[in-house]
């Protein structure tokens, strides 16, 4: 059968007022602003919604974001640590060029969102529930997808290294434009996936392990 592709955002933001400063607000309402060189750097902002807006250059190092909700938004260039947008919604979401670390989105809805470019270490997304997600031409280092709900999700282009699939749930997930792919715990869990012949070839390996199999020459 033939898997199902991700459907994308489309967006068209309207004409955007700028920032005008200060601190992020919890629970605050940020609506058709560009957000540009800000400095959120360990602000709380849970359950705040940002809609129609752009966020670029912003350095968001343990920024708390939980419950937080993004909406028709395109962040570029994001930069930071310990990011903190647990059980938050990405809905008609671009994330391009992030450069970030340790970010947490365990228990976050992702739907209609394009990651592409720059590189995420060790992103938590745990028991997340991602639907038409496209990952591309982006660098993703340890993720942990334990526990999550994969549909229509994408790998274009990218490197995805050493992923922890335990408990994981997929469902239309296309992993065969991957340009590196390794999984750490789970590989049990890939039923629902699409690979390739030679992603199958050196998954062969750990397949053998899970299943028992002694391989010998």
């Amino acid at each position: 059968m033939k898997v199902k592709g991700a459907r994308r955002p489309e967006l068209r933001l309207p004409e955007l007022e700028p920032f005008r400063g200060g601190e992020l607000e919890p629970d605050g309402d940020y609506d058709g602003l560009d957000f540009r060189d800000e400095d959120f750097v360990g602000q709380e902002a849970g359950g705040a919604r940002f809609m129609d807006c752009a966020v670029t250059g912003c350095a968001v190092d343990e920024t708390r974001l939980s419950h937080a909700r993004l909406l028709d938004s395109v962040l570029t260039g994001l930069r930071g640590v310990g990011t903190d947008l647990a059980e938050a919604t990405l809905r008609d979401v671009e994330l391009i060029d992030a450069r970030l670390g340790g970010t947490q989105l365990h228990g976050a809805v992702l739907e209609r969102v394009v990651i592409r470019g720059g590189k995420i270490d060790y992103l938590n997304l745990r028991k997340a529930k991602l639907r038409d997600v496209v990952f591309e031409n982006c660098v993703l280092v340890e993720p942990d997808f334990g526990g999550a709900h994969l549909e229509r999700v994408e790998f274009l282009d990218c490197v995805l290294k050493q992923a922890d699939l335990t408990s994981a749930v997929l469902k239309d997930v296309d992993l065969r434009a991957a340009t590196e792919f390794s999984i750490a715990r789970g590989v049990d869990r890939l039923a629902g996936a699409v690979v390739s012949t030679a992603q199958l070839m050196d998954l062969a390996p750990v397949l053998a392990v899970e299943m028992g199999i002694r391989v010998e020459d």
